[in-house]
């Protein structure tokens, strides 16, 4: 798929979410949305009762994630973070609490009516320490060795360009800056039309990278110390509606989908800058 058209519907898929909280839905994507049933396995229960219940009612409506990214690493008072495809903004104005008022916390997102809900969600948590951006996530509007931390929600696997994101991430986290980001990822090779069904249910648009392809594209950006650590692995009765209105025998590829497709924590380290000893190694 071209990365325009990739762009275009998920441009699409995430307005739509956004209205939909407006109008006092859920932000859900798959058959459960169409359905009206409550979010699927993937989407539903990722954050605690303390963490939900300390913002507004919207931002935990929008969120679409796989997983609790501000989970992922210590956040400290005073810190940046940036927070790709913050969508409604609840990880962003979670980690706005955890670095507080001499901190910052930005999102960043390409939807327009996102970004309204999000800055609407800023303004009922009263929140300072926050600021969301317009822009797209393989072109990070923020300087060189900037942020101290980035982390995502199931966004980068809807990139059609998923190295030159992290590319991105790179070049705006300082040395020594932390990569933890929550995404989709598939686990060993299986039939592409096979995966791209699967992937349409797990992430709404195809794009999860497999495990191993993951870590080679960290190193190649340049990051270490990468772990990648399962959360949620999806089985094949977790995908069985929406396959199945696909016109997928769900029976059929039962075995080469089942515990295949995960959410996991990923997480990556930008090498810190050298100690410089004397002159020469200063050269």
């Amino acid at each position: 798929m071209e990365n325009t058209s990739v762009k275009e519907i998920v441009k699409e898929k995430y307005g739509q979410a956004a209205l939909r909280v407006y109008s006092g839905g859920s932000s859900c994507c798959g058959a459960t949305a169409a359905s009206g049933l409550s979010c699927d396995p993937i989407t539903s229960n990722l954050y605690d009762t303390a963490q939900a219940g300390s913002l507004p009612e919207e931002a935990v409506l929008a969120s679409l994630g796989c997983g609790n990214p501000t989970a992922l690493t210590q956040l400290n008072p005073g810190e940046t973070v940036l927070d790709l495809g913050s969508g409604g903004g609840i990880d962003v104005l979670l980690s706005a609490q955890r670095v507080g008022s001499t901190g910052k916390a930005y999102g960043l997102d390409m939807t327009d009516e996102m970004l309204a809900l999000a800055n609407e969600n800023k303004r009922k948590a009263g929140a300072q320490n926050v600021e969301f951006l317009k822009g797209e996530i393989e072109n990070i509007p923020l300087p060189d060795s900037s942020v101290d931390v980035i982390i995502s929600n199931c966004v980068i696997n809807l990139s059609a360009d998923k190295d030159r994101v992290l590319r991105e991430a790179f070049r705006v986290l300082k040395p020594g800056g932390r990569f933890a980001v929550s995404d989709v990822v598939t686990r060993g090779e299986m039939n592409d039309e096979i995966r791209k069904s699967v992937l349409l249910w797990v992430g709404c648009v195809a794009g999860a990278l497999e495990e191993n392809e993951y870590r080679a594209k960290l190193v190649a950006a340049g990051f270490e110390q990468i772990s990648l650590e399962p959360t949620r692995i999806y089985r094949v009765d977790d995908a069985r509606e929406f396959l199945s209105s696909s016109g997928v025998d769900v029976d059929a590829i039962a075995p080469q989908v089942d515990g295949k497709f995960m959410s996991a924590f990923v997480r990556a380290v930008k090498p810190a800058a050298k100690q410089c000893c004397g002159p020469s190694c200063c050269n």
